[in-house]
């Protein structure tokens, strides 16, 4: 009977982990992204976090995050308010490891390359946890915030870019390092930021606010970025959590969001109460302060959407490897081939996006014509990589079957997570205004997105350039034509980069299938068996 037993319950044909390797040695497309920008110094601090992310312990801790997840205290045993989120202990342990690393804070203590440097370990830490890169990704954000405010800059720039993790709530000046977030929407107007009703006097130096912000990112950050009305208009201010002489500023937490994914980042409604505050910039542009600090998050999660399409093929490869079906490995059928393959050409488009939009950000300091291209293809590229984003995550859990639909697996939370980006910074129809503004006020943008697609010595990639101007060319019509305008462009750079970089089956399945096309489920790519499976072993990690 016991013998039965065990084998009838003998487990074979499961997968091993992904786990155990380095995530930036095994990876040609990063490696390759990291020589083309010239920032090979950062290849010893990306194979330490490379390793770090790809290893057991890391992974550990990243489920215990997000299936522990924040919990508040609003008051303490004695009925005191305290406002207080605890976190998992491996919260705290994955946010000392990301701030450590200079996640935050690396792009600004370049001279040169720093963006693209920083890009490659937030590339690296994406495919690890998502929770966590919210607050780095706002303290990151927050140093052009600090040139609009100099008193501000000088007590906490430094303090932001110490590459060091501290929890406590305490006073800026008794720590050596800080975190910062965000408290913009209310619920009155969400996207809409013209609608905040929330307050602010004058009382001195500094203002006092009183209203409702109905999300809070990182409500236990040292400092929040936040909006409010005054009489000249909607203004920016920064909220410390603490004051200077120890106290606690109000700053009352009134429940934490239930979110379908992010789940270890909490994220609050708050309330001001004649809360101090600091202004940021010029009286009624609290809005146009707010975009440059929003121009830097949309580029991280551009990075952040690469990132996590290719966590998501890294799994759907792996699985397909060490699964069989049907007689044979899942990746020897030519349709899952197809697949995968098909997956693999979104994953490596959107990593080249995302590299060449941190080398724009680099050159942007010196060079006109980078500026105008990152300024233009942020927005862009935020707005498709996050369209593309949800639909890999689904596709590549699809590739696991049942398998990938369990929170045990790491596709799970990866899913959950998909759709995020695509709604913080600017929902898609607010990213789709937003650029078609940038492409009015500026005509060299488009000529600078024209010119880069031009590399490709492709005249139907110049084609569509040419499409785009006339759609432009009717105000009336670009409005409701908006996400077109905004694919053309994302897909024409995306396949000129391909052809410049991927090498010439790569470009040609890509412009093939994204350009001409019309069917655009994943598995629909036109090539031979010995086409799909190269495509799938250039995707793969190396061993």
């Amino acid at each position: 009977m016991t013998a039965a037993l065990l084998q009838t319950h003998e487990v074979r044909n499961q997968v091993p982990a992904l786990e155990g390797y380095d995530a930036y040695g095994a990876d040609p497309w990063l490696r390759a992204a990291v020589r083309r920008a010239g920032v090979e110094w950062i290849d010893s601090a990306a194979q330490a976090l490379g390793t770090y992310v790809a290893s057991a312990e890391a992974q550990h801790h990243a489920t215990l995050a997000n299936r522990y997840t924040p919990e508040l205290h609003a008051f303490d045993r004695t009925g005191m308010r305290v406002d207080r989120v605890e976190y998992h202990p491996s919260y705290h342990v994955l946010m000392n490891r990301a701030f450590s690393a200079g996640l935050h804070s690396l792009a600004w203590k370049r001279d040169a390359g720093g963006f693209s440097g920083r890009a490659a370990l937030f590339y690296l830490w994406n495919q690890l946890e998502q929770g966590t890169s919210c607050p780095v990704t706002m303290t990151f954000a927050s140093v052009p915030m600090l040139e609009h405010a100099p008193d501000l800059l000088r007590d906490w720039r430094g303090r932001i870019l110490a590459d060091a993790y501290d929890p406590r709530p305490a006073p800026v000046l008794q720590k050596a390092a800080v975190t910062i977030g965000m408290a913009m929407t209310e619920k009155q107007g969400g996207s809409d930021l013209r609608a905040v009703q929330t307050v602010a006097v004058r009382e001195g130096g500094l203002y006092r606010l009183t209203g409702h912000k109905w999300f809070c990112s990182a409500p236990m950050s040292d400092g929040f970025f936040t909006l409010a009305r005054m009489k000249e208009g909607v203004s920016c201010f920064f909220v410390p959590r603490s004051l200077p002489d120890g106290a606690r500023n109000p700053f009352l937490i009134q429940r934490l969001k239930d979110k379908v994914g992010n789940r270890s980042n909490a994220s609050a409604e708050i309330e001001y109460r004649d809360t101090a505050a600091y202004a940021v910039g010029e009286p009624g542009r609290g809005i146009a302060t707010l975009i440059n600090m929003a121009h830097h998050t949309r580029f991280d999660i551009v990075v952040a959407a690469a990132a996590m399409m290719r966590a998501a093929l890294n799994q759907a490869l792996h699985h397909a490897a060490h699964r069989e079906a049907f007689g044979k490995r899942l990746v020897d059928h030519p349709l899952m081939a197809n697949v995968l393959a098909d997956l693999a050409l979104e994953a490596e488009a959107a990593t080249l996006l995302a590299f060449r939009l941190a080398a724009a950000f680099d050159g942007a300091r010196k060079d006109a014509a980078e500026r105008e291209l990152q300024r233009a293809l942020t927005p862009i590229a935020k707005y498709w990589l996050c369209k593309r984003m949800t639909a890999v995550a689904a596709e590549a859990m699809e590739c696991l079957g049942g398998n990938g639909y369990v929170e045990e697996g790491a596709l799970a939370r990866l899913f959950r997570e998909a759709p995020l980006n695509g709604i913080w910074e600017g929902s898609a129809n607010v990213i789709c205004l937003d650029a078609l503004r940038a492409l009015a006020k500026s005509p060299e943008a488009l000529d600078a997105l024209a010119r880069e697609v031009a590399l490709a010595k492709d005249t139907r990639l110049d084609q569509r350039l040419v499409e785009v101007r006339q759609l432009l060319a009717s105000p009336a019509n670009a409005e409701s034509g908006a996400r077109r305008i905004l694919e053309t462009i994302a897909v024409a750079t995306q396949a000129s980069l391909m052809r410049r970089y991927g090498d010439a089956g790569a470009a040609d399945a890509f412009v093939s299938s994204r350009l001409e096309d019309s069917l655009r489920a994943f598995g629909g790519l036109s090539l031979d068996a010995a086409g799909l499976q190269a495509l799938v072993e250039r995707a793969k990690l190396a061993a």
